[in-house]
């Protein structure tokens, strides 16, 4: 018995340690508050973590948030938690991920690129980096042709707002990565149904070589003016803007969202971004824009390696990987459900039901593969027909092959 508390015991000094470690740190004031919300929330919990067993001591306060906070997801035992005790665990958690985020964020701003490019490189995984690429470069290639000619599914991956619609043999990522509206329901609406003004919007900023100030306000002035015209009656939404822009110029823009704002407001050192619609437009680009490009990983000339071309055209949207994520996030991407969705086979079976130009355009899309046998494209016509009629792409393809091959 004396054996047994005397590892508890340790046990708790070990716990005491790591809890206090903090303070040899030389915390920055930011650091420090983050570290006495910590503290605070720890205190109705202390006897669950005097249980957990301690092994790193992390030496800087980076890594100690990293550290606790995995504690606090795997170490935990939530069973013997009080019911009224999972509400200050999960203020801690949150604290701990607004602090990951708020520092890394800072630090990017004296990174050179190649510790920029190294830090997106080696948090690939986390982030699905190549689900990321893979929308950016799908709808780089659809932005070659004028929107008011693009499908439904293309204009909401534009948009951010995933559906059923979104094929995954074609859709081969998440459409909603960086920022999803589909809580902006009057932004989904207007850029959904009013194409021809939505292109005209879009047009307004350049498809290379730098933004300028000029340019980026003709843009803001011309959004307003859209729900002015089509929804005099709806308040005009600030972020749903910023997807737009981060999405036809990855290299210039960061999209923003209510769960990401404080995190890059702070980690870059600007004053949070207004709610009032005319001010916000203008600190995004005064403040958060303009100190995004006096980053040196931004000012980076174009690099000759092909691996890094891609990211350096893609840099200023990737600053999103800088705040922390969850290691399920990427396994909770829109385009993994619905590629791993059971088949129903059920006479009651939902089925998702498309236009022609629609079908014909997705399939195309499929068809281009170079591995498609030539028998199977020469049978797009009826493939078409089956898509129409609410099978994917994927199924009907395969359904082809089946039957003929």
């Amino acid at each position: 018995m004396r054996a047994y508390f005397e590892y508890l015991k340790a046990k708790t000094y070990l716990m005491k340690k790591l809890l206090t470690s903090p303070v040899q740190m030389n915390l920055t004031d930011t650091q420090n508050q983050y570290y006495q919300q910590v503290l605070k929330y720890v205190a109705e919990l202390s006897l669950n973590f005097m249980a957990v067993k301690v092994v790193t001591y992390p030496e800087n306060f980076l890594d100690w948030c990293q550290e606790f906070h995995r504690i606090c997801q795997e170490d935990l035992n939530l069973a013997l938690l009080d019911d009224h005790q999972f509400k200050p665990l999960k203020k801690l958690e949150d604290t701990l991920v607004q602090a990951i985020s708020v520092i890394q964020i800072k630090l990017s701003r004296v990174m050179p690129w190649p510790i920029f490019n190294a830090f997106i490189e080696q948090n690939a995984t986390r982030h699905a980096l190549q689900e990321r690429l893979g929308l950016l470069a799908y709808l780089k290639r659809k932005l070659e042709t004028p929107y008011s000619e693009w499908i439904e599914e293309d204009r909401l991956a534009f948009i951010g707002k995933h559906t059923a619609k979104h094929d995954p043999s074609v859709y081969t990522f998440d459409v909603e990565w960086f920022g999803a509206t589909k809580g902006a329901k009057s932004f989904v609406k207007l850029f959904n149904e009013q194409s021809h003004d939505v292109c005209q919007l879009l047009e307004l900023i350049p498809n290379n070589g730098p933004v300028s100030e000029n340019q980026y306000f003709a843009f803001v002035e011309a959004y307003k003016a859209l729900f002015t015209q089509h929804l005099p009656d709806e308040k005009i939404p600030f972020m749903p803007a910023t997807r737009l822009l981060g999405m036809l110029r990855p290299d210039q823009f960061v999209v923003l969202t209510n769960a990401k704002l404080d995190s890059i407001c702070q980690g870059l050192g600007v004053t949070k971004i207004s709610q009032q619609v005319d001010r916000a437009f203008a600190e995004y680009w005064h403040e958060m824009i303009a100190t995004i490009r006096q980053n040196t990983w931004w000012q980076q000339a174009r690099p000759e390696n092909e691996t890094e071309i891609i990211l350096w055209e893609n840099r200023a949207i990737l600053l999103d990987m800088f705040c922390y994520a969850d290691e399920n996030i990427a396994s909770q991407s829109n385009y993994l459900k619905l590629l791993n969705k059971p088949t129903k086979t059920t006479s009651r079976s939902t089925t998702t039901k498309r236009t022609k130009a629609s079908a014909e355009q997705l399939v195309d899309q499929a068809l281009e593969n170079d591995d498609t046998p030539d028998f199977v494209k020469g049978m797009r016509d009826s493939i078409i027909k089956s898509v129409q009629a609410g099978k994917s792409v994927t199924d009907a393809i395969n359904l082809m092959k089946a039957i003929f091959s």
